[in-house]
């Protein structure tokens, strides 16, 4: 009897194809139901007039509290996805985050409807043609982008001191920095996608699919930022 079905700490890259595919299917089913229920969420709260007093009570206190709050929320929910036994922890993570991400989009996507009609279909629309573009890259080549992970974690760590920076002094980071988070978004869908093949254990589908949603809302934040700015 082939017992891998059963050995769910196992990385894909050692499993045989049937349960790789499986794995794949499930990681990436995960990740377009939550970009789904984001949307959703964020209809729900422009239809209900719940945007507007989300914008409200985030644009009357500091940013640096707003981001701190999503920063913590982040990394209960990834700590959860990746180490809860239980699937059922491992869904509420991911369903917190995504609860987490509707809310701190609601002001961005707020103003952005207020510029321009259009404007965040036209992100999402480049996002996800940039998101298939890379996942079909490391699909296509098999390679194994784990090398990235400094790269990205010393980029990360740039962006906060940078934004944080940015809150205190008062200064604005421009198109650039957007340019150049769309750069680290794209080097963290390779990373992600890339785990997804070669890293993640067989029980672990949920958790990937939380980063890959995190690389992508990340990717469409910066995009949005960049097309807001051209208006």
């Amino acid at each position: 009897m082939n017992t891998e079905h059963y050995s769910p700490d196992v990385p894909v890259i050692e499993l045989n194809e049937q349960s790789r595919g499986q794995f794949i299917a499930r990681t990436y089913g995960h990740l377009f139901g939550a970009i789904v229920a984001f949307t959703l969420l964020e209809i729900a709260f422009f239809k209900s007039g719940l945007a507007q007093t989300i914008t409200q009570a985030m644009m009357s206190v500091s940013w640096l509290w707003v981001l701190g709050g999503f920063v913590v929320v982040s990394w209960v929910a990834r700590a959860a996805a990746h180490r809860a036994s239980s699937m059922a922890a491992q869904y509420a993570a991911l369903a917190g985050y995504v609860l987490a991400e509707a809310i701190i989009f609601v002001p961005l996507l707020y103003f952005a409807d207020q510029v321009a009609a259009g404007v965040i279909a036209s992100a999402a629309v480049i996002t996800l043609l940039g998101f298939a573009s890379l996942t079909a890259l490391v699909f296509a080549t098999r390679k194994d982008f784990s090398f990235l992970r400094g790269i990205l974690m010393w980029g990360g760590i740039v962006a906060i001191v940078l934004i944080v920076g940015g809150a205190l002094f008062g200064f604005q980071l421009g198109t650039y920095f957007s340019v150049a988070m769309v750069a680290l978004a794209g080097g963290a869908i390779l990373y992600d996608t890339s785990n997804v093949l070669h890293h993640y254990p067989q029980n672990r589908h949920v958790a990937a699919s939380l980063e890959l949603f995190a690389s992508v809302a990340l990717m469409f934040w910066y995009v949005l930022r960049i097309l807001m700015s051209r208006r």
